[in-house]
């Protein structure tokens, strides 16, 4: 960021963010690879600035209004979110959107296996994680001001287009399987609809946990967040029991009796038990649909890596692993029929 675009983000800060007392020190956050984003440590006291990527963006990607709005809203519900400030569609101000709010202490962890733990507080994280994603779907969105946040109903077909779209919009070289995914899932969505407020990214690495304890005390990256289908948004969460730690931070292959992880069926039967509904018969529908997103996704991240704009030097890694997902994701759907 240039001294230019520091000078007009510490006038912006003082207007916008209440009590704020600057200047801010600037340190980026690693990782991820989507919205850049820096932690501000200020006189004040520390907060978070989350910016929208520069250069040519995909349409509808990057929504860091979406991310604030929902954000604001979640604000004292069930599911812990970080306090926001304020949001500046500016684009003026240091080049592109961007929103700062409370930054929450805690930790990230990558390895979805928790090296380190004992097994009683790898039970605890992924207990926590499942109830915070079954009451981010129990929440009615009227209540927080969100009935407008998406189109409820017809949630899959829609995604269906809408990844399908994106992929053909960053796709670089062919990749079979998805080709085929991009003409079974059409014809294969379950007929059970439902609508909810889905975090569309519902990962260990997107929460926040106690510094000390095991348990979830923020949800972040909320940028894929609309209405949509409860068990869409759930069965990308499950992704983590079908993929290995390479390809997608996994859990495959790992001996989850040992480290006190729940087996997947027991991971399912909590959250159907937490949100009241019986375990669906049709949940590797949604799973390969989530494979075939994310597949979708990391094929955008190569085509930004290619283009230059990524945000993270790994995206090129991350870009290469589109084709083993999908193809996993088809190995699925042909066993389904």
């Amino acid at each position: 960021m240039s001294e230019t675009d520091r000078a007009r983000l510490e006038q912006w800060l003082a207007a916008q963010v209440p009590q704020y007392r600057g200047p801010s020190r600037l340190v980026a956050f690693e990782g991820g690879q989507s919205n850049p984003t820096f932690r501000l440590d200020a006189a004040s006291g520390r907060y978070v600035l989350r910016r929208k990527p520069m250069g040519a963006l995909l349409a509808s990607a990057h929504a860091v209004d979406r991310e604030f709005r929902v954000l604001r809203a979640l604000a004292g519900s069930a599911v812990p979110v970080p306090h926001v400030h304020a949001l500046c569609e500016d684009t003026s101000v240091i080049g592109s959107a961007f929103y700062v709010m409370d930054h929450v202490e805690g930790r990230v962890l990558w390895d979805a296996r928790l090296p380190g733990m004992t097994p009683a507080e790898r039970r605890a994280v992924y207990a926590s994680m499942n109830a915070t994603i079954a009451a981010l779907h129990g929440i009615d969105p009227a209540s927080v001001g969100l009935e407008g946040f998406g189109r409820p109903g017809n949630y899959l077909a829609r995604q269906i287009a809408r990844w399908t779209m994106q992929y053909r919009a960053s796709e670089t070289t062919p990749i079979e399987a998805m080709d085929r995914l991009i003409d079974w899932l059409p014809r294969h969505i379950p007929a059970f609809d439902a609508t909810a407020i889905v975090h569309g990214d519902f990962r260990l690495d997107n929460l926040l946990l106690h510094p000390t304890e095991p348990r979830v005390v923020a949800v972040l990256d909320w940028e894929l967040s609309t209405l949509g289908h409860p068990l869409a948004d759930f069965a990308y969460h499950l992704m983590a029991w079908r993929l290995t730690p390479e390809l997608f931070r996994g859990l495959a292959g790992a001996d989850l009796a040992a480290l006190g992880i729940p087996g997947e069926a027991a991971h399912v039967a909590e959250y159907c038990r937490r949100t009241g509904q019986p375990v669906p018969a049709d949940l590797d529908v949604y799973i390969v649909f989530s494979m075939f997103r994310i597949a979708a996704i990391m094929q955008g991240i190569m085509k930004r890596a290619l283009d230059g704009t990524a945000a993270s030097q790994e995206a090129m890694d991350v870009g290469g692993r589109a084709r083993p997902v999908a193809e996993v994701a088809w190995a699925l759907a042909r066993r389904l029929g």
